[in-house]
């Protein structure tokens, strides 16, 4: 005889488990931590009994039958995980005959049924086994991440003297927001013996960046070799060593290196800390989640410059951001400052870069999508990534690279929409061995040394003697030079 007497319960049924096998109890007791009326339905006269026992609303029912939904309250959600696959595609049937608007998750036991479960109307299916893997390297992953940002910690707090934290060549929010972060975590860990310092070589150029800088009033002393010599220890965010987009030494030894762009050479054997992660979209989310790990307050200021800081690399979460950027920029939201953040994303524009782009619009030359833009001299070399960004947006044009010299060295923006292209990989294959090159599949630079050239007055006249055999490397990588030249192409 069924055992129809539940516990009596409080409000409506918002859940409904069918089968209560390992998977079924399991998700019973996960639910129940949320105080909703849960429901179970097993065919199963002892379990159910024991169900009871327990002080569970539980039904006996052979959830196979068209009318096992008979006698039972009204839910919004089911779950169906028995660990027959036969069994499971009858009771989602049955559920979604009477019950269109119930949200049903079946458990299935291969692919085959998978998809049976769908058609019948399942929203979600499950594979055990691979719900089991995903939690095991997510938890796997938190202890490490736990772990790594202990050994930070625990590093800095022993240290006696003066830490230089370096970011790379004319730093963006990313790399000074990061900066920022590992500051806090060194004056948390010790803030007696340790005094901090944020250092940078290039320029701060981009309107944006100097309202970041000058608005979070972020302290930031130019690297000098007497400066470097001074430090006791080292640590460089958003680049991946010495030498890799910044003038430092090969061999000057590194304390802390902390990027997400990906490993390159000039890291191996460096520092007795190394955290480089090419799957996150910002090093401000790796920075994001050791102030997580370690439970360090987060105030206002930085906050406000990490979420920019993850909402500039990530191209306002448009490129290559992962769920953990999403996660982590959610976790500092509540924590910024609107109206700071706001005054930062508004800044005026500069003389020069109006300039810059005016000039990058006229001098465009384009072959079969790929548009080139020679903008001469520029002191700021920030004003040609934001000359990319506007050329790429025109009609035909897949790739954009907008060129131009400085007193030390020619520089290249590039950006990209051609999916069958990975515009940093080309550009670091092209330039890699000229300077440094590289970026993501949608954005990238270039920066390649002037060295003895950089003695010469006319920069103009010298990037037109030098740039052809230049850009015709990146032009034989991408196949161009196969395809003559169209629309005046240089």
């Amino acid at each position: 005889m069924p055992l129809d007497s539940p516990v009596e319960q409080q409000g409506p049924v918002k859940y409904g488990i069918f089968g209560c096998g390992t998977n079924g109890f399991n998700i019973i007791l996960e639910l129940a931590k949320d105080h909703e009326r849960v429901m179970v339905v097993d065919r199963d006269e002892s379990r159910v009994r024991s169900l009871k026992d327990q002080k569970f609303e539980a039904y006996q029912r052979d959830i196979t039958s068209s009318e096992m939904l008979a006698g039972l309250p009204p839910f919004e959600i089911a779950f169906v995980m028995t660990g027959d696959g036969d069994t499971n595609l009858a009771a989602v049937l049955a559920i979604k005959k009477r019950l269109t608007s119930v949200q049903v998750v079946a458990r299935a036991t291969d692919p085959v049924i998978g998809q049976k479960l769908t058609a019948a109307g399942a929203e979600v299916v499950l594979y055990p086994q691979e719900v089991v893997a995903r939690s095991a390297v997510l938890q796997i992953k938190k202890q490490h991440s736990s772990r790594i940002a202990q050994r930070l910690f625990t590093m800095i707090a022993g240290w006696e003297g003066t830490l230089g934290i370096i970011t790379h060549k004319n730093p963006d929010p990313d790399a000074i927001s990061s900066a920022m972060a590992l500051a806090e975590i060194a004056k948390k860990a010790n803030s007696k013996s340790l005094t901090v310092r944020i250092y940078y070589e290039g320029n701060i150029g981009h309107q944006e960046n100097r309202t970041f800088v000058n608005l979070l009033d972020i302290k930031m002393e130019r690297l000098t070799p007497d400066a470097l010599a001074k430090c006791t220890y080292l640590a460089l965010v958003d680049c991946s060593g010495p030498g890799a987009n910044n003038d430092i030494p090969h061999e000057t030894k590194i304390n802390i290196i902390i990027d997400h762009h990906k490993e390159g050479r000039h890291t191996t054997g460096q520092g007795s800390f190394i955290d480089i992660r090419p799957g996150v979209g910002a090093t401000a989310s790796i920075m994001t989640q050791y102030l997580q790990e370690l439970d360090i307050p987060v105030d206002k200021r930085v906050a406000t410059a990490l979420l920019y800081g993850i909402r500039t690399d990530t191209k306002e979460f448009k490129r290559n951001v992962t769920p953990q950027d999403l996660s982590y920029a959610g976790f500092l939201l509540p924590l910024t400052d609107a109206e700071l953040l706001d005054k930062i994303m508004s800044p005026s524009m500069s003389q020069e870069t109006l300039d810059v782009m005016g000039k990058a619009i006229h001098e465009r030359k384009i072959q079969s999508g790929y548009l080139f833009a020679n903008v001469g001299y520029v002191m700021n070399r920030d004003s040609l990534p934001q000359a990319a960004d506007l050329l790429i947006t025109l009609e035909g044009v897949n790739t954009a690279l907008v060129y131009g010299i400085t007193d030390t060295a020619i520089v290249i923006s590039a950006r990209n929409r051609d999916i069958r292209l990975h515009i940093g990989n080309a550009l670091a294959e092209a330039f890699g061995d000229m300077g440094d090159a590289g970026g993501h599949p949608n954005m990238g630079a270039a920066s390649l040394p002037l060295s003895y050239f950089g003695k010469v007055e006319d920069k103009e006249k010298l990037l037109g003697i030098v740039i052809e055999p230049v850009l015709q490397k990146f032009r034989t990588l991408v196949g161009l030079e196969n395809e003559g030249k169209k629309n005046g192409a240089p």
